[in-house]
């Protein structure tokens, strides 16, 4: 689904600890009767035992989701190495060091939020440079004005000047976020609070103008301006000025946009420009409209175009990003003088896509316009390159990177050089300076640093091959001496959705501990994804959903086959479209695996674009009144699969009372469903967070009590035995 930031909770708490196995006494399930409602979609007839859950409203849906939380508390807390293992966690949280990310270089001076265990949430500070760390100084503490850490940044935006900063907040994870603005040389807070700037459905976004006295944001329909059932939808436009009541702010643009659209704005360097880009929800497909110096706007893509980004360079040309006929990109250069789409020069093409190496199938992720140097951003499989160009597309030189790296953000800090973040798996991950002049990269001070190494740890990538022949790329962390013998404990983790790529990131001091314990991970790069541009993508979106789920299949396969580990050992984790990959995966072949943890995840997948943010989700899963789409869905939707009398493999779901991204309604179905119909004496457990929602802006103190409770569980399910090593 859509981000704004790395969520850490699935991924910075991965790979931990391992503790020796018991079973503990597991209560019977809450009595959860079965209330049938039949619906009829595209002539099938459907009957839902569960309606009732869906409704938050009703006390009785909330005693029972109370009484699955007590009863999941009952099974956790008596594991006796719970304690151990949530003492751990904290211990190598502390041992962490500061994590930057999200920089923007305005008016001389770095932004960038600082993520520094053990505070409960990222604050956003300012420096010099990336050469000055120490002297950062911070904006906004989130941790000092909230003392249990409910409140978080979920985005921000400096002024052109780098004066002040526009910073949406919003509490207990829920993304509702209203606009605050402070000085940078101060700190000071000042009067304008501009409201429901963004919510989980379209995101959110803003940007100054010229002259530093106001921004264009994006905002949500208040009051009664539009039906109850549409407040989070119809997204605009709207500009507002420094001092000035937000209830009399202008209406910029966006009376015309789509219901689903989701609007992101940027304005040129110089702020005399602006591109608002607008995505008919999540499936792909963008339009872009470029505000000139005179507040005309020019409409210059539309949705069937394929431009899925542009930007302002600084030598008066809009940039764009191409997927039309050229699925793995191409940029485009039109001046902005004539913002013609079919008088666009394409000044670098898309990569060959034949040959024995990734790179000949390397996909344009993203591309930054600086002066005299194009940076493009290459995606190959998972793995990340950087090229450099001129303004042309004749090539320059490039930052050398290590092998099967990621970059992440590249940003402008002038004259042509820029930053890059730069990470592996087995290194912590910096960022760096590129020198535009003499071609050279130099890592800055924004670099992270870890207690453990994994000098005895290697990375292996391999390619699985899946039901209709796909090479499906596998990437696995193990110790050089792990012995294929199918016995070692393995965790498989996958996405393939919306285009997004899992790429290398460092795995952290938790993995040395899952490593030491004998434990292989595994990450899958799946159709669904971007790891290769727009056709894997569209590989396993809409009727070609089920692709994902034969990839992830085959991924495990691979794994058993090749002596890494058995059914016995094999775990599988995922979130959001990630816990659909789960259920999808756990009722297509229950025998594969032995334990399954799945957040925030869909699995009703006919009843899920009825939620306000499932309606953004129809142009990436497909819509039930479309009798191709409804096939697809029906084929696949976990919930519907879930047979009686089929022995599962022990299940935790995780959910969060404020997650508008996925109706927490969906794990109370799916989990009184299974523990209805499960045949085996694995336990399938619920666990509501009541202070989180899909994981963005959830404080450290939860994820971690989260991180206690998902390995403590897992642990338990693998017999996995510890074996204590020093700290």
């Amino acid at each position: 689904m859509k981000s704004t930031r790395p969520l850490p909770t699935c991924f910075a708490l991965c790979l931990t600890l391992a503790v020796f196995a018991q079973n503990p006494a597991v209560h019977r399930p809450p009595d959860t009767p079965k209330h049938p409602v039949t619906d009829e979609y595209q002539g099938v007839k459907i009957t839902d035992d569960y309606r009732w859950l869906e409704n938050w409203d009703d006390p009785v849906v909330k005693q029972w989701s109370a009484a699955e939380n007590a009863r999941t508390r009952d099974y956790l807390d008596q594991l006796p190495w719970r304690t151990a293992v949530k003492e751990r966690l904290q211990q190598l949280v502390a041992t962490s060091s500061a994590a930057y990310y999200d920089l923007q270089f305005r008016g001389g001076t770095l932004f960038a939020m600082k993520y520094q265990p053990p505070q409960q949430q990222p604050m956003l500070v300012a420096m010099p440079s990336a050469d000055d760390a120490t002297s950062a100084k911070v904006i906004i503490d989130p941790n000092a004005r909230s003392g249990k850490g409910s409140l978080s940044v979920e985005f921000y935006t400096a002024s052109l000047d780098g004066k002040y900063v526009a910073v949406a907040l919003s509490e207990g994870g829920s993304e509702d976020c209203s606009a605050h603005i402070f000085e940078v040389a101060t700190g000071k807070e000042l009067s304008d609070v501009v409201p429901r700037v963004n919510f989980a459905t379209a995101g959110g976004s803003l940007d100054w103008n010229a002259d530093n006295t106001g921004f264009y944001y994006t905002r949500y329909p208040q009051g009664n301006e539009r039906p109850q059932e549409d407040a989070n939808f119809y997204q605009q436009v709207y500009y507002h000025n420094l001092g000035t009541d937000p209830k009399q702010d202008a209406y910029i643009i966006g009376r015309d946009f789509p219901r689903i659209a989701e609007i992101q704005l940027h304005t040129s360097d110089d702020g005399h420009w602006l591109v608002a880009a607008v995505a008919n929800g999540d499936g792909g497909q963008f339009a872009h409209y470029v505000m000139d110096p005179s507040s005309h706007w020019t409409q210059v893509t539309h949705f069937d175009d394929g431009i899925v980004s542009a930007k302002v360079g600084p030598d008066d040309a809009l940039y764009l990003l191409s997927r039309k006929d050229a699925p793995r990109g191409q940029i485009l250069r039109l001046p902005l003088t004539h913002l013609d789409l079919s008088q666009a020069k394409v000044i670098v093409p898309q990569s060959r896509g034949s040959g024995s190496d990734e790179s000949a199938r390397a996909s344009i992720e993203n591309f930054v316009p600086t002066p005299g140097h194009l940076y493009v951003i290459d995606i190959m499989g998972g793995p990340s390159r950087v090229r450099v160009f001129d303004d042309q597309g004749h090539s320059l030189a490039a930052p050398p990177l290590p092998p099967l790296s990621a970059v992440g953000q590249v940003v402008s800090v002038g004259g042509g050089d820029a930053l890059f973040y730069t990470s592996t798996y087995l290194d912590p991950p910096a960022w760096y300076r590129f020198d535009a002049a003499n071609g050279k990269s130099v890592r800055t001070a924004l670099y992270e640093t870890s207690p453990v190494k994994f000098d005895d740890a290697e990375v292996v990538r391999d390619l699985a091959i899946s039901k209709d022949g796909t090479r499906v790329p596998l990437n696995i962390i193990r110790r050089k001496s792990t012995k294929l013998d199918g016995t070692n404990p393995v965790m498989l983790d996958g996405y393939g959705g919306y285009g997004i790529s899992l790429k290398p990131f460092f795995v952290g001091s938790q993995a040395r501990v899952w490593l030491d314990q004998g434990g292989v991970s595994a990450s899958a790069n799946l159709r669904g994804g971007g790891e290769y541009g727009e056709e894997w993508h569209k590989a396993g979106n809409l009727t070609h959903k089920q692709n994902v789920f034969d990839d992830f299949i085959a991924c495990a396969q691979y794994l058993v086959e090749h002596k890494y580990t058995s059914p016995a050992h094999l775990a599988i984790i995922g979130g959001s479209n990630g816990g659909l990959l789960m259920g999808a995966a756990f009722t297509q072949r229950p025998d594969l695996f032995r334990a399954v943890v799945s957040f925030v995840g869909i699995y009703d997948m006919l009843r899920v674009e009825l939620d306000p943010n499932g309606a953004f989700n129809v142009t990436e899963f497909g819509t039930v009144k479309d009798p191709d789409q409804f096939k697809a869905l029906y084929d696949y939707s976990p919930y519907i699969h879930v047979k009686d009398g089929t022995a599962y493999p022990a299940i935790l779901f995780l959910t969060g009372e404020n997650d508008h991204r996925v109706n927490p309604m969906q794990s109370r179905k799916m989990t009184a469903r299974l523990q209805a119909a499960n045949s085996s004496n694995r336990p399938i457990l619920l666990r509501t967070t009541a202070s989180a929602g899909h994981g963005i802006g959830t404080a450290l103190d939860e994820e971690i009590e989260q991180g206690a409770d998902f390995y403590s569980y897992l642990f338990d399910q693998l017999g996995i035995k510890y074996a204590p090593v020093a700290k």
